[in-house]
């Protein structure tokens, strides 16, 4: 059956139809303007404003399910939209994948030592280019089984290494790099990685520069427990004392099917 208006919608132009499949990454995109109501994402009053209108077509880009719609066909905003800038070299790449249950991927900046991508979005051109703009890809940082998509045809793209647990290695038969065990693994200088099993078995975070934990649905498992847990001791998580980061290293979180958590950040804002 074709997905239709979803009638909670407020009424008008933008919409939200009922293929949504509660991912949350439009609200995470367009807070307050789009809510949570009865297990669905819907508009909670129609963008009025240049800033409202470009959330909403930052949701139009983001929804893995292309749910999020304008009547009118609105014409997209001039202007990069994907990927947003988070905090200093860090950006949110959009274009989530259905097959991540709407995970975010982040883009890292490090001209030095090689760009980083974290989990990874559907393929799509115009990320591509930006890319290729920025500088390519070096590494590709995959935090669990789930929330792998199209790293491959990335990392074919941009000649990246990537990286995943030895446990969860059946989702991403194609990386070059397997994490082993439970022991911290230092990837490039300031870059580390550190399993979390839990959310999966082979669950990791990773840790740039004692600054930023990448951490997918591996945080919202961690964060579960107590602040004695192994799982938070290594991750350093709710700070819990830990070698492999300072208590104040902001985190950023991917959306995905552990929600407790799903796209949670505590990070410098872009002023």
């Amino acid at each position: 059956m074709k997905p239709i208006r979803n009638p909670h919608s407020t009424p008008r132009d933008w919409y939200i139809d009922t293929a949504c499949i509660d991912c949350g990454a439009s609200r995470h995109v367009a807070p307050d303007l789009i809510i949570e109501r009865h297990g669905k994402s819907v508009f909670a009053w129609q963008p009025a404003t240049p800033e409202e209108r470009l959330a909403a077509w930052r949701a139009v880009l983001v929804c893995p399910t292309a749910s999020v719609r304008s009547e009118t066909k609105q014409p997209r905003p001039q202007g990069t939209i994907f990927p947003q800038q988070m905090t200093e070299g860090v950006w949110r790449c959009g274009f989530n994948a259905r097959s991540s249950f709407g995970a975010h991927s982040y883009f890292v900046g490090r001209p030095r030592s090689g760009n980083l991508l974290v989990d990874s979005p559907r393929y799509a051109t115009e990320l591509v280019k930006w890319f290729e703009d920025a500088g390519g890809i070096a590494h590709i940082l995959l935090s669990h089984r789930d929330d792998v998509a199209d790293a491959d045809k990335y990392a074919e793209r941009f000649g990246a290494r990537v990286w995943i647990h030895y446990d969860d290695r059946s989702a991403a038969p194609y990386a070059t790099d397997l994490l082993e065990g439970e022991s911290a693994r230092t990837i490039a200088p300031g870059l580390v990685a550190v399993p979390v099993p839990g959310h999966t078995r082979g669950s990791a975070v990773y840790l740039l520069d004692d600054r930023v934990l990448f951490a997918g649905d591996s945080l919202a498992w961690s964060m579960r427990e107590q602040d004695s847990s192994p799982f938070a001791m290594r991750a350093g998580i709710r700070g819990a004392r830990s070698p492999h980061r300072s208590r104040g290293s902001p985190i950023i979180a991917s959306s995905g099917c552990c929600r407790a958590t799903a796209g949670r950040h505590i990070w410098p804002r872009i002023r």
